[in-house]
Order: C-alpha cells, then sequence, then structure tokens
C-alpha cells in the first residue's frame, strides 16, 4: 500500500502564511511559529485599526468644525443643535471641509444655526 503524505497541502497553508508575513523581519519572516503567531497579531490589529481611523476621522472633523464655529462666534455644540433645528443634513465631514476649504458658506451655515438658536 502506498503511504499518504500531507505534503501538499501542508506546503500550500505554509505559502499562504508565509505569503501574508511578506515584509516582517527576521524569525517571525522565516521560521513557521513564529510566523503564524506574527500574522495572527498583525490581522487582529489591521481589524482593530480600520475601526479607530474611523473614530480618529470624526474627531478630526469635530475639531476642525469647533475651530472654526468658534471664529463664527458660537460653540461646537450650538451650532450642532441650531443645524439640528434647522434641519440641515449636512454631516460633520462635509462641515469641516467647508470650515477648510470654503469658510463663506461656512460662516452663511453658521448664520443659519445663529438664527434658528435666536428663534427658539
Amino acid at each position: 500500500m502506498v503511504r499518504v503524505t500531507n505534503a501538499l497541502s501542508a506546503h500550500r497553508r505554509r505559502k499562504r502564511l508565509h505569503k501574508l508575513a511578506k515584509g516582517f523581519v527576521g524569525d517571525r519572516r522565516n521560521h513557521l511559529r513564529q510566523t503564524k503567531d506574527a500574522v495572527m497579531k498583525a490581522l487582529a490589529y489591521n481589524y482593530h485599526h480600520r475601526k479607530i481611523k474611523k473614530r480618529d476621522f470624526r474627531r478630526l472633523w469635530i475639531v476642525r468644525i469647533g475651530v472654526a464655529a468658534k471664529m463664527n462666534g458660537l460653540s461646537y455644540s450650538k451650532l450642532i443643535n441650531g443645524l439640528n433645528k434647522a434641519g440641515c443634513l449636512i454631516n460633520r465631514k462635509m462641515l469641516s471641509e467647508m470650515a477648510m476649504c470654503d469658510p463663506e458658506a461656512f460662516t452663511v451655515i453658521a448664520g443659519v444655526a445663529k438664527d434658528k438658536l435666536a428663534a427658539a
């Protein structure tokens, strides 16, 4: 009877792992056990950091909007409250872009928020 080996599938599995470890340094690239641990950790961090990136961008947008709101005589929270009362559906990303690239348009939007706050 012919002896059955697992060579082909084991080689494919190791090859896939080493492909994921491309760019790693030292034993983390060359030795299977360390490579497996390093790749698993890297994939976990990859997932986690994709989530954190969204938080970081939102924080950046809020800081930019807050600075522009202060320049127009409002706090960030009053600006957002006024825009909500006005029914303005511009998201924070677009507000921060306006604050940086088109301050005149942001001033108009801040004026709308001020008017709604004064009316309420």
